[in-house]
């Protein structure tokens, strides 16, 4: 017996955990930050981050449904020169 967690229930809840999502998402119709809250805090008890990276992760492998993930946004880089031009 292997030390750890059993990978085959870690991808059943991964894929139940896209499954809930898809639900809060497009069948409830809620934001997907608070579909991201009720995952978190009241149904799998693990960190948004970690829900949203399982969802990047999982949604090319479940055919049966359309998941579509959040898109990662990234801050603007802007130097203190450019920040000059916002100032009056």
């Amino acid at each position: 017996m292997t030390k750890g967690r059993d990978k085959e229930l870690i991808e059943l809840r991964d894929e139940a955990l896209c499954r809930r999502y898809y639900y809060w998402t497009e069948e409830k119709r809620l934001r997907f930050d608070d579909a991201l809250c009720i995952l978190s805090k009241q149904e799998f008890f693990i960190s948004e981050e970690r829900i949203m990276s399982i969802i990047r992760r999982k949604c090319r492998e479940i055919k049966d449904i359309q998941v579509r993930p959040v898109p990662k946004v990234r801050m603007p880089r802007l130097t203190a020169r450019q920040l000059e031009l916002f100032q009056k």
